[in-house]
């Protein structure tokens, strides 16, 4: 009796056979262990760069299970370079954390899907959302209350992160040249001109770190600088109620919202509290009106949280569209944390000064 022969595989067959290798087991990495991303925005400058690549791990809070699985291999969103949606929501399952490291801590930068994208409002499974880092700066159960820009969580103040930057309007005398602008450490997306003034003097709006804040004001060419009340961004806050009596730099006091944790329903609640019940508590049928809550067709005078929830904010704090404008993150919204720079590349730098060579490879804090 022959042995029978095993048919010798066509150098094309190789090929397919690697590739579909390569993907599956990229696939299984970027979901189990860590995925990599890049700084689009200043949203975290100091902290963050524009141009920073980043390693996020996934099991220091527990790699989440797919929820849309009708969608183009290593692809978020869209197909790549394209506008073409990447995905199809028609196959939507029930998503599971893994055990993790542990959860996350008060002060760490953080991944996440945000629920609510003030700039694009495309309606997205969970996982599909636009992904955003900030800073965690409240966990489930803390009280957050921001006064005169400074935070404080449980009624102490936190200790802000080096290099976090705030807003001000600054005159000179003359326009200021990329000469000095480059000298102060500010890159394009750090100052506008605003044009002149009724006194004929150039005002410029410069987002600065208080170092850079110092070396502004020692300057014999500068004539002012000032706060100024708003970010200027003209986005309401969270919650809307509030919009009469909050700031972005004065703001709460706000409980976030804890598993377990429960409000008693009334107006006052379900304008803080309404949206994220209605939207990602993972109940069927919700409606709130004059004051009351119904689910699933039952009144309900107090409610109790399904799951845990952060409040971020971004360390350029006037230059961040964060949770004092789209509200709390649900915990089933996380994604990972950022571990290291593994390159960055400066938008700004000629050739010889492309890559920031001293990020790279650094810890993210």
């Amino acid at each position: 009796m022959k042995t029978p022969q095993l048919k010798k595989k066509s150098k094309l067959q190789e090929w397919r056979d690697s590739i579909v290798f390569a993907v599956v087991v990229a696939m299984l990495f970027r979901w189990s262990l860590a995925e990599a991303f890049v700084i689009p925005t200043g949203s975290m400058e100091n902290s963050m760069l524009v141009g920073d690549y980043l390693f996020v791990s996934k099991i220091h809070y527990g790699s989440r299970t797919p929820r849309t699985p009708l969608q183009i291999p290593l692809t978020h969103q869209k197909i790549w370079g394209t506008e073409i949606q990447s995905y199809l929501p028609w196959i939507q399952l029930p998503s599971y954390r893994l055990p993790g490291l542990r959860k996350v801590k008060r002060g760490e930068p953080v991944v996440f899907n945000v629920p609510k994208d003030l700039l694009d409002p495309t309606e997205r499974p969970i996982d599909l959302k636009t992904y955003l880092v900030k800073r965690c700066v409240a966990v489930a159960g803390d009280v957050l209350e921001i006064r005169n820009k400074k935070i404080f969580i449980n009624g102490e103040a936190t200790i802000n992160p080096e290099g976090l930057k705030y807003s001000y309007l600054v005159e000179a005398k003359d326009q200021l040249s990329n000469r000095t602008l480059s000298k102060w450490g500010l890159g394009n997306g750090d100052f506008m001109f605003l044009g002149n003034n009724s006194k004929s003097k150039p005002v410029y709006r410069m987002l600065l770190t208080s170092d850079q804040l110092d070396k502004v004001k020692s300057e014999s060419f500068i004539l002012s600088v000032e706060e100024p009340a708003s970010n200027g961004s003209g986005t309401p806050l969270f919650p809307s109620m509030m919009n009469n009596t909050w700031t972005d730099k004065n703001y709460g006091p706000l409980k976030i919202p804890a598993k377990g944790m429960t409000v008693i329903v009334n107006d006052s609640t379900l304008n803080i509290y309404g949206e994220i019940i209605s939207n990602y508590e993972g109940h069927n049928e919700v409606s709130i009106r004059e004051g009351q809550l119904v689910i699933d067709g039952k009144d309900v005078p107090a409610y109790v949280f399904q799951q845990d929830y952060y409040f971020m904010m971004g360390d350029n704090r006037d230059n961040s569209l964060d949770s004092r404008y789209w509200g709390f993150v649900p915990e089933d919204h996380i994604l990972g944390k950022p571990l290291f720079i593994w390159l960055s590349i400066n938008p700004d730098g000629d050739l010889l000064h492309k890559v920031r060579w001293d990020r790279l490879f650094t810890s993210i804090e």
